[in-house]
């Protein structure tokens, strides 16, 4: 199956109400701060709204509540990996977005055959607090010699402007978080995403 080109990252399912009717077709949903058993059924919700739009949903972190809502992405960042039960993920036929940073994390994420490989930030971000400076093209360039046909996430400071470069660099997907969210007209921004990598 290939994955949408655009893939933004939202924290709630009311993001989703709001964005998959425009079309969207690749989506993440993150998650940080509900307890388990509040994170169960807006997963599962989520899943629902995406497989009645035909709409690609990858669940950050939470594999247990991926597995028993029956979805079929998960993404796991470095620090995730050391608490996820990839066997299990693995059992329940799930397939595995992984968080890279540098070298060692990519051999890492390589040795575990996800299908598919993000780096970021590949510009400065204020999504989060980041150890990691800038990637920039460059290394989007170099991860994509060293991954070959698996596909690669740029993510990070990303906006449609910088869409074209990523793609250029070797990015095959982009993904955009609060150049959507924090955006004035979000609806908008997401259908100039779509006319941008479509």
């Amino acid at each position: 199956m290939r994955l949408d080109r655009f893939y933004p990252i939202f924290d709630g399912a009311g993001w989703l109400d709001r964005m998959l009717p425009l079309g969207v077709r690749l989506v993440q949903l993150r998650i940080k701060d509900l307890p388990d058993e509040a994170l169960q059924p807006v997963v599962a919700r989520a899943q629902a709204m995406c497989r009645a739009q035909g709409t690609v949903l990858v669940i950050n972190d939470h594999w247990r509540a991926a597995i028993d809502a029956g979805c079929d992405w998960v993404h796991l960042g470095q620090e995730d990996l050391e608490h996820a039960d990839l066997p299990a993920i693995r059992g329940a036929g799930l397939k595995l977005g992984i968080s890279t940073h540098d070298l060692a994390e990519l051999d890492r994420a390589l040795s575990l055959a996800p299908d598919y490989v993000a780096l970021g930030p590949v510009y400065p971000t204020i999504l989060k607090k980041m150890t990691w400076t800038q990637q920039g093209l460059g290394r989007v360039a170099e991860w994509k010699r060293l991954i070959g046909d698996l596909p690669l996430v740029a993510i990070g400071g990303m906006s449609v402007e910088r869409a074209a470069g990523a793609f250029a660099a070797g990015a095959d997907i982009v993904s955009a978080v609060t150049d959507i969210t924090l955006h004035d007209d979000p609806e908008g921004r997401v259908r100039q995403w779509i006319a941008a990598t479509r």
